[in-house]
């Protein structure tokens, strides 16, 4: 029963992260519409054609300052992603998780209250921007700390792809909501969110139980199922433990033998402890331009499909939708073959290969027809987040319990925040990119997320070489053919 309000209650709070992002790419089309469509000018006074943009957004670099809103809040969430893991270590997460909700809440719907102020600065936008990225980062450490103490390794690829859907479905439901008000009155299009956010954590705080031990449960073993060792799945040690570890760092049969003393709680580790955890480095740079494209297309897709289809900011904030429903069943996907083969890497690895000419695709044939439309969008949108999903969740959890740490769960929220922290990275330089290179044509932009994505895999090559080792030194063990 907890397990499963522990699921339910952290997938509320990250969707309400990602629904209260998700409107500033929905109303940048609105900030700096097509004025002309809209008929003669009322202002007698003007002869401006951008008389109906919301001014700073009203001049020829609209695209750069729409690309220094972005960076602000993905620049300052980057920072802050690093430092809020050692937090949520020291820090009881309930407080940590839903004091972060309300103060998201309140910047997001600063930001939409300069609608109603009449704020026409660009710095007010910045600094709320900014002070919003700071605060959110308090999500992601907490949610996957949280989980990771519920659930075991057997199935935990396909347990947190189907979770991690609340990235998705967090995006689907802000582009909806912030589509109801984009034209009419944008601000609401912020406001209504941080209201929906602040509401989420008020909840989390009341409902949330942080360890299966506050509530007399016992913690999860975290171990394979099928009784495969790590060392003929996954030589990194990434995806399983020799042996089932207790949160004391004893084996159960240790346990058995020896008399109950009471066990001293664990020190959080440190950031560099963190960092000499295998695969941490390798994943954590791979997420960084795995997470570039996928958020260069959380950011601009609207504006995109906006300028190439020339369709309305509305109907291209509902059309943008398909690619975070590609997103859902693509982190399911990763989660369940990743699960079935034990290759977290490899699995990764084919899905950015392939992810690479289906961008290209999109970009060329993509709009010749809303039926081609849709159904690239959803593949791209699997492709694209399918790895990006499987690292931030069932990565980040193996290795925030990986064996070498010998069973201290005080791991968990460092190694997340370090890897998601990283890629938050390429979260920033990818929309600011799309900004800079927008100009001299869209062509130029996706030729920069396939460069992304052949580089992501690249840099996870050495993990994926070991894991295919392991699998052909499985094989060669199961036919009797044992190299001594």
């Amino acid at each position: 029963r907890y397990r499963g309000l522990t699921l339910v209650l952290t997938f509320l709070c990250y969707t309400s992260y990602h629904l209260s992002r998700k409107p500033i790419s929905i109303v940048k089309s609105q900030l700096h519409p097509n004025c002309s469509a809209l008929g003669p000018n009322p202002r007698n006074d003007s002869n401006s054609s951008t008389w109906c943009s919301w001014v700073p957004f009203d001049g020829d670099n609209y695209k750069e300052l729409f690309g220094a809103l972005d960076n602000a809040f993905l620049v300052a969430y980057a920072i802050g992603m690093f430092i809020s893991g050692i937090f949520g270590e020291r820090l009881p997460l309930r407080y940590y998780l839903s004091g972060g909700m309300v103060l998201s809440g309140l910047f997001t719907a600063l930001f939409g209250l300069g609608y109603f102020w009449d704020i026409h600065v660009l710095w007010y936008f910045i600094v709320v921007q900014v002070c919003n990225g700071l605060v959110q980062t308090t999500g992601w450490p907490s949610v996957v700390a949280c989980v990771g103490n519920w659930f075991g390794k057997g199935k935990r690829g396909l347990i947190m792809g189907i979770w991690n859907s609340h990235t998705s479905v967090g995006n689907i439901l802000g582009s909806l909501i912030a589509g109801v008000w984009v034209s009419s009155a944008w601000g609401l299009s912020f406001v209504v969110p941080g209201i929906i956010i602040t509401a989420v954590g008020i909840i989390c705080f009341f409902f949330l139980v942080e360890y299966p031990e506050d509530v007399g449960c016992s913690p999860p073993l975290h171990h394979d199922a099928g009784g495969v060792t790590s060392n003929e799945k996954d030589p990194e040690a990434v995806t399983s433990n020799e042996r089932p570890l207790s949160i004391s760092g004893q084996s159960g049969a240790d346990r058995s033998d020896s008399p109950k003393e009471p066990a001293e709680e664990p020190e959080a580790i440190s950031f560099l402890g963190a960092l000499r955890i295998p695969g941490v480095v390798e994943f954590s740079l791979c997420l960084l331009f795995a997470k570039l494209v996928s958020y260069t297309f959380l950011y601009w897709l609207p504006l995109y499909i906006v300028n190439v289809a020339h369709f309305g900011a509305k109907e291209a904030g509902d059309l943008s939708t398909l690619f975070d429903v590609g997103g859902i069943l693509g982190g399911i996907f990763a989660g369940l073959i990743s699960d079935y083969t034990g290759g977290r890497a490899t699995t990764c690895c084919v899905m950015l290969v392939i992810a690479a000419p289906m961008l290209f695709l999109y970009n060329h044939v993509g709009q010749n027809g809303i039926g081609t439309s849709i159904a690239m969008l959803i593949v791209c949108g699997a492709l694209v987040n399918g790895p990006y999903a499987l690292i931030t969740t069932a990565v980040s959890a193996d290795l925030g319990t990986h064996e070498s740490l010998k069973g201290n769960a005080k791991a968990l929220s460092t190694v997340t925040a370090i890897i998601d922290g990283t890629g938050s990275i390429g979260a920033a330089l990818g929309p600011l990119l799309a900004g800079l290179i927008s100009p001299t044509g869209w062509n130029n932009v996706f030729y920069m997320l396939i460069a992304a994505d052949v580089l992501a895999c690249l840099l996870l090559a050495r993990v994926v070489v070991k894991e295919v080792r392991g699998w052909c030194g499985c094989m060669a063990r199961k036919r009797g053919y044992v190299r001594t």
